[in-house]
């Protein structure tokens, strides 16, 4: 039986360049939960936490039936109440209080997996684990098209440094944001020094 590893399979997809680049991203299905507020709260981490145990129990159901996955990368959409409040977007992250951050946690799912594997799979952790969040766990689709994104190393506070020259390369290339804010996070951090973290950061254009 073959392993699907979606990092290896949409290797475009997971990899970009230290300095910003344009790239097409076609429609891609997730595992998605929303909320609002301070991404190191308790009530993120909760959210976040929701998310996994649906995700690896649709891989094992499926594994089962003959089709197995690797359980792929987390990743977040982000926004703010009035689009940035005419903040560019490098200055919205630092002058925006994160109480007011909205998002979209995401895990990538594979091309077979269906809305009823996903409900199957949330029934089967809520009556097992009884977490009362996994309700709020759905599928999403997003197709994000043309975008500019650009790998961030370092901590998540240093990344308005990396947007600033994003935008910068989007106003010389006369291009304007058509979506939110992307975050694919390539290193677990939990467990990886914040100077060593690897971020892809993504915008979508028009």
């Amino acid at each position: 039986m073959e392993k699907i590893d979606l990092a290896k399979k949409y290797k475009q997809y997971y990899t970009a360049k230290t300095q910003p680049e344009i790239i097409t991203i076609p429609p891609v299905s997730y595992l998605s939960i929303t909320g609002k507020g301070d991404p190191s709260s308790k009530a993120f981490t909760k959210k976040i936490e929701a998310l996994y145990p649906v995700a690896y129990t649709i891989k094992f159901t499926s594994k089962k039936n003959q089709q197995d996955f690797t359980v792929a990368k987390l990743e977040g959409l982000w926004w703010f109440d009035g689009y940035y409040n005419n903040l560019t977007m490098s200055e919205a992250p630092k002058r925006i209080p994160r109480s007011e951050w909205q998002w979209r946690m995401l895990i990538r799912l594979p091309e077979f997996v269906t809305t009823a594997m996903i409900e199957e799979a949330k029934q089967t952790v809520i009556t097992k684990k009884r977490l009362s969040s996994v309700a709020d766990v759905q599928p999403f689709t997003l197709h994000e098209g043309k975008v500019v994104q650009m790998l961030h190393v370092g901590p998540f506070d240093r990344e308005p440094e990396t947007l600033k020259q994003m935008q910068d390369f989007m106003l010389q290339h006369n291009f304007q944001q058509a979506g939110l804010h992307h975050e694919i996070y390539l290193s677990d951090f939990r467990k990886t020094a914040p100077e060593k973290l690897k971020t892809i950061l993504r915008e979508p254009v028009k």
